[in-house]
């Protein structure tokens, strides 16, 4: 799996635009699952999913990663092919697609998520520094791995019009 991918092709841009394919990806960050098990976990159609998971494949973004043979065919395990997207210059059409999917996922997490929205005046250097930090943040935020309970966490800073 790549450390970081960045989002440039047209294909890309357009996997990231469905809120289903958003939270695909999501959970195959965990680790590597079937069709079958992400229908279940997302509480999908297994046809949908199959679908979903095709457009990612053409894009790049996930990949097989091993094969099962099972009654009646072959099971095949999906992972995602980075550990973190990146999307160069300005939002694209999949921002929307991304806050819905996220909505899904407060919307169906236990216990109280926290949310912030707050709006500051910085100097470019304050907006600049603030930047680094929040990435840094989230960059030596370590995954603990085996059963621990996975934590959603999505970080923007923008400049606004």
């Amino acid at each position: 799996m790549d450390e970081i991918l960045e989002v440039g092709s047209p294909e890309q841009y357009k996997a990231l635009a469905h809120p289903l394919r958003q939270r695909l990806l999501f959970a195959l960050g965990r680790e590597p699952a079937t069709t079958s098990q992400l229908a279940v976990a997302l509480g999908a159609q297994k046809g949908n999913v199959g679908h979903h998971l095709k457009v990612l494949r053409e894009a790049g973004l996930v990949r097989v990663t091993r094969t099962r043979r099972v009654r009646g065919g072959t099971e095949q395990y999906y992972e995602r092919t980075f550990r973190r997207l990146s999307v160069p210059g300005p939002a694209a059409g999949h921002t929307g697609a991304l806050f819905g999917a996220v909505a899904e996922e407060l919307r169906r997490a236990p216990g109280e998520p926290v949310l912030v929205s707050r709006h500051l005046r910085l100097t470019e250097a304050a907006a600049r520094k603030l930047g680094e930090t929040l990435r840094q943040l989230v960059d030596e935020a370590e995954d603990a791995g085996g059963d621990e309970a996975v934590h959603g966490v999505l970080v923007a800073l923008y400049r606004q019009s």
